[in-house]
């Protein structure tokens, strides 16, 4: 039995491939198949795995690069979206951050 991937938009496992891409039978969100194979496993800073539509907090004070904004620590984030590659694995509000500053909520 194959398994689908979980819908990156409301997170529930109730998609089906339909030619290149999965829909979800929820929403009707669309996307790529090539895409969901791609996502490789990101895990925050206490190891749990971490997916896209996750809830995380913040576990450190972080600065905002070219601004004078913090990020407090304690701050939760809803609905995160796991890009992968590289340093900053998880976008959020068009904030690139690094999954060893998150715990999962």
């Amino acid at each position: 039995m194959s398994t689908t991937p979980s819908c990156p938009q409301c997170t529930m496992d109730e998609s089906y491939l339909q030619g290149a891409h999965y829909v979800c039978n929820v929403c009707g969100h669309e996307w790529p198949a090539e895409a969901a194979e791609a996502e490789e496993t990101v895990r925050d800073a206490n190891g749990n795995i971490l997916s896209s539509g996750d809830s995380v907090v913040l576990i450190k004070d972080l600065k905002v690069k070219g601004s004078s904004t913090t990020l407090k620590v304690g701050t939760k984030l809803k609905n995160i979206r796991v890009v992968g590659g590289g340093d900053h694995a998880v976008e959020h509000g068009g904030y690139m951050l690094k999954q060893e500053f998150l715990r999962k909520a």
